[in-house]
């Protein structure tokens, strides 16, 4: 152990220094967010993700607005467990038969008001998988959506823009 520890001293920090990208359009974005959200929700909004049969590309963007880059936090958007503390619903994927019942005891258990949002292709329209025997196709097929954010993943500036453009309307 004491070896460890005299190596560790001697080597010192081998990795770089954090520095905050700086992307104005990003800051701007997130300001505006800010804005729409301190007034209608009163500082924070709560969003609960549910996969309901996608390939987990659409998720890998959302969980990116998590990191470190975009920081999503910053400006009140937070994402919970469950959908009992949940404002929006997040969909992503071509809803599969499996999980249609969970996605509509999801939405039922969301407290009303509540917005859905379809993200990505295959959410918005049923993508390359459409409507079969194993697919139900996109998620108004399902639940009332109030917004399709299209992409094939979308990015997660474009997950950004359509949250704003739910709240603006």
């Amino acid at each position: 152990m004491l070896r460890l520890f005299k190596k560790i001293l001697q080597t010192g920090v081998v990795t770089e220094t954090y520095k905050p990208p700086k992307d104005d359009d990003l800051e701007a974005l997130g300001i505006q967010l800010k804005r729409h959200i301190d007034q209608r929700f009163a500082g924070s909004i709560a969003i609960r993700q549910v996969d309901a049969g996608s390939c987990n590309g659409c998720e890998l963007e959302i969980h990116a607005l998590n990191n470190p880059y975009y920081d999503i936090e910053r400006y009140g958007v937070h994402f919970v467990a469950s959908p009992r503390h949940a404002d929006v619903l997040l969909v992503t994927g071509p809803v599969s038969r499996h999980m249609q019942t969970a996605l509509l005891r999801t939405y039922d258990a969301t407290p009303d008001p509540k917005w859905v949002i379809a993200v990505g292709d295959c959410a918005a329209c049923g993508g390359e998988f459409g409507e079969s025997y194993a697919s139900c196709g996109a998620v108004a097929n399902v639940i009332p959506v109030d917004m399709a954010i299209s992409g094939c993943p979308p990015t997660p500036v474009a997950l950004l823009k359509g949250l704003l453009a739910l709240m603006a309307k």
